[in-house]
């Protein structure tokens, strides 16, 4: 299985703070099985750039992003995502809102998207660490089935 991570935040690509969020996105896909190829990219709120981001990179399996999810004007990254998607998977999303909204209210503020590009299932995810460790952990379970439901393959196997 391979999965991009792709940050998307104008101060993490601008060397204001570390991008937490996508570390720990890589951190608990390690964890949950050490076999997994993983490519890391980080991109500031640029729809131009978050589009090529997505592009560079349907030789994954998962595209997960981090960022750009919430009501700022820079905050573009569903918009994009929908863009570039052949097809919506509205299951994922809704379910990540509704896990993120035992958490925090703040959940019901959250835009992500989640759909297909070819052969390649793209989440977007919130910003913040507590948020990308809630919705990593909510998706763990279907990684390999949504790969085999992609591929065509029995759900009987």
């Amino acid at each position: 299985m391979k999965v991009t991570v792709i940050t998307i935040s104008d101060r993490a690509f601008n060397k204001v703070y570390e991008d937490l969020s996508g570390k720990e996105i890589i951190s608990i896909l390690k964890d949950y099985d050490e076999n997994i190829a993983i490519n890391y990219v980080l991109v500031p709120d640029e729809k131009d750039m978050i589009f090529t981001a997505l592009k560079e990179n349907t030789d994954s399996n998962y595209i997960l992003t981090t960022g750009g999810t919430g009501l700022s004007k820079r905050d573009v990254t569903p918009e994009v995502t929908e863009k570039f998607c052949e097809k919506e998977l509205p299951g994922i999303s809704e379910t990540l809102r509704f896990e993120s909204l035992k958490e925090t209210k703040n959940a019901m503020l959250s835009r992500g998207y989640a759909g297909i590009k070819g052969q390649t299932i793209v989440i977007n995810f919130p910003g913040s660490v507590k948020a990308v460790r809630l919705c990593t952990k909510v998706i763990l379970p279907i990684l390999k089935h949504g790969i085999m439901m992609i591929n065509g393959e029995s759900h009987h196997k």
